[in-house]
């Protein structure tokens, strides 16, 4: 069985993340969502609330799980016994970062091989921050994230 890992801190989860999963969920038997905990990021959104935004957005993917973890990506990779992380590209930027975390990753279990899966046209600019971003100034996210994403940022932002 060929299962994949879709790594993330998904605060919010987004129609971009959601097109990734969905794509790889295509090419894999199997999808774990890996709702990573990213205190440094300081989420909108406690891990609990990612993970269920996360299993919300994909319950229509059958083979489409959501869990957290707290741990080294390569690690945690292990301990799924998952050979293959899934990480969408919207830009040069994007490739250049996820150029390092992957080389890192090598380093540390060469055996976890990295699949990039370009975002479309359509998601190329959406990150879970502009969509914070708009959300908190109250502007129209419908389009960029699900319905229930959307209830919890205006839950979050009182809008």
């Amino acid at each position: 069985m060929r299962r994949a890992l879709v790594p993330g801190t998904f605060d919010p989860i987004t129609n971009g993340h959601i097109d990734v999963i969905a794509r790889a969920s295509q090419m894999f038997d199997e999808v774990i969502v890996g709702v990573a905990k990213s205190d440094k990021k300081r989420p909108l959104f406690t891990l609990e609330e990612r993970v269920a935004l996360a299993k919300e957005a994909t319950a229509h993917l059958d083979n489409v799980s959501v869990v957290g973890f707290d741990d080294l990506l390569v690690h945690f990779a292990e301990e799924i016994d998952c050979k293959f992380v899934v990480k969408g590209l919207r830009a040069i930027t994007d490739f250049e970062y996820e150029f390092q975390m992957t080389a890192a990753n090598y380093r540390l279990n060469d055996s976890i091989e990295t699949v990039f899966i370009m975002s479309p046209p359509q998601y190329m600019y959406l990150s879970s921050s502009i969509v914070r971003e708009i959300a908190s100034f109250h502007g129209n996210i419908s389009e960029l994230v699900t319905p229930g994403v959307e209830k919890a940022l205006r839950a979050r932002f009182s809008c």
